[in-house]
Parts: structure tokens; sequence; C-alpha cells
């Protein structure tokens, strides 16, 4: 096992803390964290299978690794952390973009970079805005309680990356449902059998794009037209950027939508705030994507030898960052607890960080922005419909959001 190298500061845990856990509260880092949040910036943490790995758990040291091009996010390189059986089983499966280093990485990247900049984002509010405004009108019509997650939460942004990418919204039900699989099903078997069907879906939505002699309107028709034809890409290539695009584009998107609606009506003071000032939206939404740090547990690899922070990485060593603690850092923020409008530093990882921030982080914003300022406007009088603890939450190892929301108004 490699040591810490720095025997100065807090005394690490006797034991690696297991990683990852479920959360006992939806909005709040599992509670079997608390002894990484003692200031150390790494601590050793235990897999499923019993591999120790590092875990970064300071933002400073976070920031400086995740820009690191020694460690790498190619999830086939030996060492590589795997978290649950159920990723170990799709990890022989090259991934587009999260999966890749530089240069790949960012001759995908770069083809994409045009669709999803801050104003195109812009451009794409009043298509977001309708579809907020008619899932809102549908619910209201059908009358209280109503369950936000499938009214609303996943809808908005499945509507919106469909249109975005040009895949049929008529389809959604599969590809949610695979998603779902692909994300949090119950063994690897699920996972290698959605991502197969999800394929096979894309992979015929691609052909039958490249077979049209005119691009239609699309992310997907796009690459066919400019990058597949041209050789550019290849066609396992453009499968595997429309699977990471279409899952990624809706899965943490409707998590936050939900986790944050919950996390807001937990906290009313700070809600009646927002709706008295709704300028607040996109302080609101940072904020939330600092408590909340849906995705939890970023992997990677070293290549080399790191000396960081009194601490030697080896090369092979698997990294990971607790992007819950990281945004909770008490070196960065005072009262990292608490949900605060009003923080003078609202930087935070809930996006990642480096060359592989999110690249999609502009259109959620525009997606949060909206859905949340909509949703509290127009209902005024929204509540859970259930008593908070009776409502279930996802489990620790996959992207954090409710599996279901009862409210009424």
């Amino acid at each position: 096992m490699t040591e810490l190298t720095d025997p100065s500061g807090p005394a690490a845990p006797a034991e690696p803390v297991a990683f990852p856990q479920d959360r006992t509260c939806p909005y709040h880092p599992p509670t079997g964290y608390d002894p990484l949040r003692d200031g150390r910036p790494l601590a050793r943490v235990t897999l499923y299978d019993g591999r120790e790995v590092w875990l970064v758990t300071a933002y400073a040291t976070a920031r400086t690794l995740l820009a690191d091009p020694r460690l790498s996010t190619e999830r086939r390189r030996p060492g590589f952390p795997v978290p649950t059986a159920r990723f170990e089983a799709g990890r022989d499966r090259k991934v587009a973009l999260l999966g890749l280093d530089d240069p790949e990485h960012h001759q995908q990247r770069r083809m994409l970079i045009p669709s999803f900049t801050l104003k195109s984002a812009a451009a794409l509010r009043p298509r977001i805005q309708r579809t907020v405004d008619d899932l809102l009108d549908r619910m209201t019509a059908q009358g209280p309680p109503a369950e936000l997650v499938s009214a609303f939460a996943l809808p908005v942004p499945s509507m919106v990356i469909c249109g975005l990418l040009g895949v049929p919204y008529s389809d959604h039900e599969f590809f949610e449902e695979q998603s779902r699989r692909l994300l949090r099903g119950p063994t690897g078997a699920d996972t290698v059998d959605a991502r197969d069907r999800l394929e096979e879906y894309l992979g015929g939505l691609i052909d039958a794009k490249g077979g049209e002699a005119e691009p239609g309107e699309g992310i997907l028709d796009e690459l066919v037209h400019q990058r597949l034809r041209t050789g550019e890409l290849d066609r396992a290539d453009t499968v595997s950027l429309a699977i990471i695009l279409l899952v990624a584009g809706h899965e943490t998107t409707a998590n936050m939508i939900s986790l944050g609606t919950y996390t807001l009506l937990q906290h009313p003071d700070r809600l009646a705030e927002l709706r008295a000032d709704p300028a607040l939206l996109p302080v609101v939404v940072e904020e939330l994507m600092r408590l909340l740090s849906i995705a939890d547990g970023l992997q990677r690899v070293a290549l080399e030898d790191i000396e960081i922070a009194g601490t030697t990485i080896r090369a092979g060593d698997g990294v990971l960052f607790s992007t819950s603690v990281i945004n909770r850092d008490t070196a960065r923020y005072a009262d990292p607890d608490a949900l605060d409008f009003h923080r003078p530093d609202r930087h935070h990882v809930g996006f990642g960080f480096g060359i592989h921030q999110c690249l999609g982080q502009n259109l959620a914003r525009a997606e949060l922005e909206i859905a949340l300022g909509s949703l509290f406007t127009r209902l005024p009088g929204l509540r859970l419909a259930a008593p908070a603890h009776e409502i279930a939450f996802k489990p620790g190892d996959t992207i954090q959001g409710m599996l279901e929301l009862p409210v009424s108004w």
C-alpha cells in the first residue's frame, strides 16, 4: 500500500473508508464519509472488491490533479479504479469524451463545442421555456398530487436533448429505461445489455441519417454528414458519442431538477428568498450544484508517479475524486453544509474541472434556471406530498437524485 509521506496533519482513519456509500440524506454526503472530512487532502478508500485506491477530498488538490495530464480517464488501462461490479462488466467498452485522454479527447470535444457554448445555450432558452411551460400545463391540468420526476424533472432535459441531437422523443421510454439500466442496473449483465441496446438503436439512427441526401437538424446529423462521411469519425466512435450525449444529456439534469426541488422545499427560508428575488436564480443553481454534488467519485489512474500535498501517488494507482466532500472543503467554504446563496466564492467542481469539465454545463445551467424558476413561480404552494424521510432517493453507486418526488400544491 502506498503511504502518506507527510506524517504531519490530522491522523488518517485507522481503516480505509468504504467507497462509494449511500447517503442518509439525499443532499448531504454519506455520514460514513465523515472521517474523510478531517482536512487531509487525500485518503485511502476501499472499493467493493477490497482494492484500496486514493480518494481526493480537498478542493485545491482536486483542481490541481483534475488538470494533471499524468492522470488518465481511459477506463481500459490497468489500475483504473472500478467502484462497482456493474462498472467492471462494461469496462472493456470504449467511452467517448469522458473515457478518452488527449489528443483523441480534444479531437472529439472540438467537434461538439459550437453546440454547447454559452451563446448556443442562450439561443435554446425559448425552446426550453416552451417545453417547461407545456409540461407544467399538463401537470396542473391533471391536478395535484403529482410525481415530479416522471411528470417534469425527467421529461424536461429528455425533450431538450432529443431536439438538440435529432433523436425522436417518441422513443424516450426505450432510451430512458436503457439509460437507467446502464447507470444503475442490478447486475453487470444489465449494464452490458443496456449498452448493446443503445448501440443498436443509435447505430440504426445514425445509419438512417447517413442515407439522407441532406442533413436534418441536430448534432447527430452534423456528425454524420460532416465527420463520419469524411472519415474524421468512424461509425463506432459516432455511436459512442451519441450514447454519452444522450445519456448524460438527460440523466444529470433530471436528477438536479428533482433533488434541487426537494432541497429547496426542505429549506423554506432559502426558498422564500428565491421567490422574493427571482434574479437570484443563477446563484441558486451554482449553490445547488455545489451542495448536491450529484456526480460523486470521478475516476482516474496515474500514468506516472505524482508528488502532491506531501503524498506520492504511484504510477498505476487508482484515484477517485469525491465531489461531495471536495465541494464542502472547510478550507474553501465557510459553513459548507449550509445552503447559502450569498457565498463570496461560488466556484465548485460540480461540473468537474480540467479538460473533462462537463461539456454541457451551459445547457444544464439554462435548463435548471428555467425549470426551477418556472416551477416555483407557477406553483407557489408547491410542497411535498409525503413525509420527507419516506421519499426514495438513489443509492450511492450512481448519479445522485430522487427516485420519485410526490408533490402537491
